[in-house]
């Protein structure tokens, strides 16, 4: 797979290839990371990690040929294996390995004539996809939970102020602990920029009922008139059964529209 003469390839093929590099240097810094530890051995001469297309993993020295078939990545890695601590080597290896899988799949893209649009649909894919660094480093799940908390308390609020179809809001009612990720580049921009903005309101959200603050592994729902929002417990309204309410109201705004 490294030498030999390349066919054209589609974008499915690129993103195949790089799903197996990937996979390959995961491996070699999460379960086999006792035989990648002592294989970076700081006497040697400058040492790589390839990730191939097949899964696997190998540390080896660079490419004799220049300029090398494909991107090189990241020499002397083992210069630093005694120098840091084996948590912080480990991540800055796992981040010099996103550099260089990015850097050949997008050479495989200029190489295989990508236009603009298969080069983002690429990235769109590859995006999808924790990083090297994220998994090594634990951060992928604790990223995950805190925007989807954050991101759903505001989609919810979004969707009751501005008065969407009733299908919308009953969708935006219940606040669930976790949420799909979002695949494209453009939604997650947006969902960035409604969490920065939303950020400092959840701090202060109260439910009307007891007056505890905002919890985002709580059932909560809003009411449609006062925009008031409550415990789910505190209202006696269950995520089912908000699923089939067109407009909420709260105990206080019924009791309002039941006066002569």
């Amino acid at each position: 797979m490294e030498g030999g003469q390349y066919n054209p390839r589609t974008v499915e093929e690129v993103f195949r290839d790089f799903r197996g590099r990937r996979a390959g240097m995961i491996k070699a810094l999460t379960t086999d990371v006792g035989e990648f530890y002592h294989q970076c051995d700081p006497e040697k001469e400058n040492l790589c990690l390839y990730g191939f297309p097949n899964e696997q993993w190998e540390v080896n020295l660079p490419a004799e040929e220049v300029p090398p078939e494909l991107p090189e990545p990241a020499l002397g890695i083992n210069f630093a294996r005694d120098g840091m601590q084996d948590k912080d080597w480990l991540s800055l290896v796992a981040v010099h390995s996103d550099a260089w899988l990015l850097a050949v799949a997008f050479y495989f893209g200029t190489r295989f004539g990508f236009d603009k649009a298969d080069r983002k649909r690429l990235f769109n894919m590859i995006n999808e996809m924790p990083t090297i660094f994220e998994v090594v480093t634990g951060t992928t799940k604790k990223q995950n939970k805190e925007k989807s908390s954050v991101s759903n308390h505001s989609s919810s609020k979004k969707s009751n102020s501005k008065g969407r179809s009733s299908e919308s809001a009953k969708n935006s009612k219940a606040m669930p602990a976790e949420e799909e990720d979002v695949g494209l580049e453009e939604e997650e921009e947006e969902e960035e920029e409604e969490e920065e903005e939303e950020d400092e309101e959840h701090g202060d959200t109260l439910c009307g009922a007891c007056g505890e603050n905002y919890a985002s592994d709580e059932f909560w729902i809003c009411c449609d008139v006062c925009e008031k929002w409550f415990h789910g417990k505190c209202v006696k309204i269950t995520p089912a059964r908000a699923e089939h309410i067109k407009q909420y109201k709260c105990p206080s705004c019924s009791n309002k529209r039941a006066r002569p």
